[in-house]
């Protein structure tokens, strides 16, 4: 059903499902891979042809070893969602994902200094990191996802921003905003022709300078035409 990518790996396909429940169909797997080499990014998506359940979506959550273990023992970390919508994502792995201990001391703080990226795999060269994939209810996940945004401030480490769970618009209402965004722009360029009785032309120049202002706004803001009012041209 799923399959993940980290850069510079071979496509993780090897998937393990767990808590299984007779007669039902699996909603929880495992992926398990060397934490070494270190990594900042993972893609977690759908294979072709995957399904989910309708007002479902799959969480994905990250179990990463710890340099200097708690006595809790490591915890899974929520990363995010990926749904029949939107099937797949790619979230960052922030460093204080990768080394999870306690306030290190200043001599500590020296070495780390002196030596980042050695002591930011101390005590991980053998280890593994779980990745958990949980098909659980909408209502949950986006629960969840509100959750994952509040505390990280706005920036999540999920870059994609845009989850599964956002409504989705139609073709025929994202068309009707696309051609207002136009009209609204050209209009102010349209001039009388008097071959023609009056009536209002927009010349090609007038266009392509919407285009390319259109352009432009989508490189800016590549969500404005989802929201309710997209604003004018």
């Amino acid at each position: 059903m799923f399959s993940v990518i980290i850069p510079g790996r071979p496509c993780l396909t090897e998937i393990v499902t767990i808590d299984a429940q007779p007669n039902l169909p699996p909603t929880n797997f495992v992926f398990t891979f060397p934490a070494n080499p270190t990594f900042n990014h993972i893609v977690v998506f759908l294979l072709p042809g995957t399904v989910l359940p309708p007002d479902t979506a799959a969480t994905i959550y990250m179990k990463l070893p710890e340099s200097k273990p708690s006595p809790s023992g490591p915890q899974f970390r929520f990363l995010g969602a990926i749904g029949n919508e939107k099937p797949s994502a790619i979230f960052k792995i922030r460093a204080g994902d990768v080394q999870e201990q306690a306030r290190p001391t200043e001599e500590e703080e020296e070495d780390e200094m002196l030596d980042e990226d050695a002591s930011r795999i101390k005590g991980m060269r053998n280890e593994n990191v779980t990745l958990g994939i949980s098909i659980e209810p909408t209502h949950s996940v986006i629960a969840q996802l509100a959750a994952l945004n509040a505390s990280s401030s706005g920036s999540s480490t999920a870059l994609v921003h845009q989850t599964p769970l956002q409504k989705q618009i139609t073709v025929k209402v994202l068309a009707q905003r696309i051609i207002t965004n136009a009209f609204n722009f050209l209009a102010s360029f349209a001039e009388p022709d008097p071959k023609r009785g009056g009536e209002e032309i927009v010349t090609l120049k007038s266009f392509r300078e919407w285009w390319s202002k259109f352009e432009r706004r989508l490189d800016v803001d590549p969500e404005f035409l989802e929201r309710e009012d997209p604003g004018r041209g």
